[in-house]
């Protein structure tokens, strides 16, 4: 379970990102930060392109900057947009690879906790690697 201390350290970290976000053409920044099991805390923003299929969200970037530093578990995840948006059906199914029972905390950019959901409460019936045998 989460404590309020550690779930305002990861919303404050999402919102420290949230301004490195780089959204020249939607101007709808993201600001992520991933909870591994062991404790570390990676942040990660959006980054749009001119071609847009070729951007990535702030979500996949923090969980793949962990991954690439060999976590592969997660406690939480929390995303701060200015009006507290929820994830991505990409980013849902990317967060159901490492575990549905992820937290993910949605808070706008005021820092404030708006929602706490579930990996499954945001994809249920998600598809896995059980799918594919």
């Amino acid at each position: 379970m989460l404590t309020k201390e550690i779930k305002d350290k990861l919303i404050q970290r999402a919102k420290d990102a949230w301004v490195r976000a780089y959204a020249p053409y939607s101007h709808y920044s993201v600001g992520s930060a991933v909870l591994t099991e062991s404790g570390e805390i990676f942040d990660g923003v959006n980054v749009e392109n001119a071609v847009y299929p070729l951007g990535v969200c702030g979500e996949r970037v923090a969980i793949f900057k962990a991954v690439s530093e060999g976590h592969r578990s997660f406690q939480a995840i929390a995303v701060v947009t200015r009006n507290a948006g929820t994830p991505c059906g990409s980013c849902r199914q990317v967060m159901a690879e490492f575990g549905t029972d992820m937290i993910v905390l949605v808070a706008n950019t005021a820092g404030e906790l708006i929602q706490e959901y579930t990996v499954a409460d945001l994809l249920p019936d998600s598809f896995g690697e059980a799918d594919l045998q």
